[in-house]
């Protein structure tokens, strides 16, 4: 079995990660922005047990290091960690580049210097202005306009990783997720549309619906396993789209919130097109398919319907 570093561990996806990685039988080091069970303490040791985790800002060089210097050797790093969002990256500029511009380039540079395998967590939000289907290609054959903060510095990690491939001959797979959701993601605004319209509609909160974009959901376990197959046929160079099988509109996901929430129709507001977004997001994922056996196994209906049951126990709403 593997040794496995986890950046962003305690975060929706990378939560989820360390989860299956464990459970496979890996041996699994996480960190992320907060402290947690399983720090040791750096000038003094606070702690005797097991060390397998770290508090650690990955765009501080200082602290990534020792990370590796007490920690390592592992054989894959999954990093993870990263500000997500267009509208976060609108509001917070600051952190989205900082934290996902300097943090990836302080992974790729201990990389070169270590030789790890690493796995990023790119975006679907690259595919920009795009309007056909994203194959994993597109970005080699059409000039792609990003169209937000968050999807730029997303684009800007990929090529940081390709230029480092020619320069040191860094081994990386890319993954450009697409609309992950499920049970485990807690709430804040600038969280998934899923998570956000089943947050507010079992909490009263009137959501908007901006009508004609269509997207693909892919239920968060459905990611996590997929994901965790990489480092069984680990392919350099390769990159997945990770998408769910079905393509909806967001009137459709509304309505089986709306059910499964029991809230009130009053709550549905509705908009034309938002601004500074991909209106339809139409995905080829056969290769995730083929080579990391990504499958759906379970559908929209019932995927929110788990979260909505989540939810209700984590927020504990009667």
């Amino acid at each position: 079995m593997s040794r496995i570093l986890i950046t962003g561990s305690k975060g929706v996806v990378g939560s989820w990660l360390t989860k299956v990685l464990g459970e496979r039988g890996h041996n699994v080091f996480g960190l992320d922005l907060s402290h947690d069970l399983g720090e040791v303490g750096w000038e003094h040791p606070m702690s005797k047990g097991k060390f397998y985790y770290s508090r650690c800002d990955v765009a501080d060089f200082r602290q990534l290091e020792r990370v590796f210097q007490k920690a390592s050797p592992f054989d894959f790093v999954y990093h993870c960690a990263a500000e997500f969002g267009r509208w976060n990256g609108e509001d917070f500029y600051e952190q989205v580049w900082r934290s996902n511009a300097i943090g990836t380039k302080n992974i790729i540079r201990l990389q070169e210097k270590l030789g790890f395998k690493l796995i990023h967590f790119s975006s679907s939000e690259v595919y920009g202005d795009f309007d056909q289907v994203m194959s994993e290609d597109v970005m080699d054959k059409y000039e792609v306009k990003q169209l937000n903060d968050y999807a730029l510095s997303k684009w800007v990690n990929e090529q940081q990783i390709r230029n480092s491939k020619i320069k040191h001959g860094t081994e990386t797979v890319i993954v450009r997720l697409f609309n992950t959701y499920g049970p485990g993601e807690w709430y804040h605004p600038y969280r998934s549309v899923n998570c956000k319209f089943c947050y507010h509609l079992l909490f009263g909160i009137p959501i908007v619906i901006y009508r004609g974009h269509t997207r693909t959901s892919t239920y968060l376990e459905d990611t996590a396993n997929a994901l965790a197959n990489i480092v069984d046929d680990f392919k350099s160079g390769e990159i997945y789209n990770i998408a769910g099988g079905e393509e909806h509109d967001i009137e459709l996901l509304a309505d089986l919130v709306l059910k499964h929430s029991g809230a009130k129709k009053s709550l549905l507001h509705y908009q034309e097109s938002e601004i500074l977004t991909t209106k339809n997001k139409k995905v080829d994922a056969s290769r995730a398919a083929k080579q990391l056996n990504l499958k759906q196994t379970v559908d929209l209906n019932e995927g929110i319907k788990r979260t909505i049951q989540w939810m209700k126990e984590y927020y504990r709403i009667n």
